[in-house]
């Protein structure tokens, strides 16, 4: 019988050397990260969070007074995660920020390869244009903007009312640098020519029908812009006919109709109504998820921290991170996250707890 030789422990000192001589090859000995590189459950360097559109917003408006929506291209002030300093990322994959866009201001036509939604937190008489179609903001709409389409920004005033406009930027911006795989390009005109009149895209695909001779090649949603007053209505109904979910309330998922899936391929978009005095149980999952309050007041409870809400105020939850939300009046929450790519990846992971 072979006897196995006994390994003789090598001194801290040797490896040290031995560690110096690999990294003039560009290598690095993998014991010494495994743990970190293969952990046994996630742990994301961001940590949560919470904006509040009260404090914020001062500054958006100041930003007005510095720099024009057509300098800045996009007049954004970003949303970062505090454990992701100088990344410009509120997750590992997701972007965040906050547009302004002043009466009489065009933000100028561009695309590029990164997908984009956009959500009203405050102001009306904005308008955006994606392909072609150009769609008016109101407060709480979903609008999308999908991955190489042209898309300007505009503000005109509506109804005979002219204010400033902000609203929540989502991107995958992100995702896509991890990839190296970012282009981007400016239009040769600010703003588009419509081609197609306001609600063309709903009227085609809003109604669980399809033009009969229509071939959609996009991963995207046909459908760019998701009235806030038709998913309100919606969580409505469903607070009328049944009882909350205990840890949702009564929550819906924004669609592509003609898949079922999420409406773009790299961001999942939620919907949910936590009702009065709901006190819902803790909850867990992989994808780390930015929430904007449209509606009410509440807590969410992160990890055992409370982020006490008000409307329009924004906060992230971490990857894993125990959620446990409360309302002490009906409360309306929009959220995003990168469920679609965890999903395909088949890492997506949830816990329900209590």
């Amino acid at each position: 019988m072979t006897r196995v030789a006994e390994t003789v422990p090598t001194s801290s000192s040797a490896r040290a050397a031995f560690y110096q001589e690999i990294d003039t090859l560009s290598m690095t000995p993998l014991w010494e990260s495994l743990h970190a590189l293969v952990p046994r459950e996630p742990q994301s360097p961001c940590v949560a969070a919470l904006w509040r559109y009260q404090e914020v917003r001062p500054f958006l408006m100041r930003s007005g007074a510095l720099i024009t929506a057509a300098e800045a291209v996009r007049r954004v002030l970003i949303l970062e995660n505090p454990g992701l300093s100088g990344r410009s990322s509120i997750t590992q994959s997701l972007y965040a920020g906050l547009q302004l866009i002043l009466p009489g201001e065009i933000a100028p036509s561009h695309r590029h390869v990164q997908s984009a939604l956009r959500f009203i937190v405050d102001g009306k008489g904005s308008y955006t244009t994606v392909g072609g179609e150009r769609t008016t903001m109101h407060p709480g709409d979903f609008i999308i903007t999908p991955s190489w389409d042209w898309h300007d920004h505009g503000n005109p005033g509506f109804e005979g009312v002219t204010e400033p406009v902000v609203w929540l930027d989502g991107l995958d911006i992100p995702m896509v640098r991890f990839f190296d795989a970012g282009f981007a390009e400016n239009d040769e005109v600010a703003a588009q020519r419509p081609s197609r009149p306001e609600g063309s895209s709903f009227a085609r695909f809003g109604h669980n029908m399809v033009p009969v001779r229509h071939t959609h090649t996009s991963a995207t949603s046909p459908i760019f812009s998701y009235p806030y007053a038709r998913s309100r209505e919606a969580l409505a109904q469903l607070q009328r006919g049944e009882a909350p979910d205990a840890w949702h309330g009564h929550k819906l998922r924004y669609i592509n109709p003609l898949t079922g899936g999420a409406p773009m391929p790299t961001i999942a978009t939620f919907l949910q109504l936590i009702p009065k005095d709901f006190a819902g149980k803790a909850h867990r999952s992989t994808d780390g998820t930015v929430y904007c309050v449209v509606e009410g007041h509440g807590t969410a409870l992160i990890d055992d921290q409370p982020f006490a809400f008000a409307p329009q105020d924004i906060f992230v939850v971490p990857s894993w991170a125990k959620l446990r939300l409360t309302a002490t009046e009906d409360t309306v929450l929009f959220s995003y996250s990168d469920r679609p790519v965890q999903t395909a990846m088949g890492i997506l992971r949830e816990a329900f707890l209590d």
